[in-house]
């Protein structure tokens, strides 16, 4: 049996976890909470199907690792380093691209992120109609 650690992921062990990790529904989910052990066994279900043995706990652990990797990763590589890299990088940007994006949207001023007060100004007034 293996210990807390775990024995090493396999590339196929790691891209079948990334594959999941790409459904929309996971990532919508992990992206809401942070209370996430339903979500990892949902995931360490779903790798069972490919017959990969891992609970939920090395799955959220090799989640939270490949996540931290990347965003060393792409911070080195935003600062210009392109000493920086990783395996799974282009997989997982294609996930975490937009999320990381997203969030730096909103701390620019962007014209496209109103503040909540307009939005729901707007919707008011077309409710009444």
């Amino acid at each position: 049996v293996a210990n807390e650690g775990g024995k090493h992921w396999t590339v196929n062990e790691v891209r079948a976890l990334i594959r999941i990790w790409s459904d929309k529904n996971i990532q919508q989910q992990l992206e809401g909470t942070v209370r996430n052990k339903r979500i990892f066994e949902q995931v360490a279900a779903r790798l069972q199907k490919f017959g990969i043995d891992r609970d939920w706990k090395q799955c959220r652990t090799k989640y939270k690792n490949l996540k931290h990797e990347y965003k060393s990763v792409k911070s080195a590589q935003d600062s210009g380093s392109r000493s920086k890299s990783m395996k799974f990088f282009n997989e997982l940007d294609a996930i975490l691209g937009h999320c990381i994006m997203e969030q730096a949207s909103k701390s620019d001023n962007d014209e496209s992120e109103r503040p909540p007060e307009w939005t729901e100004a707007k919707s008011e007034k077309d409710s009444l109609g």
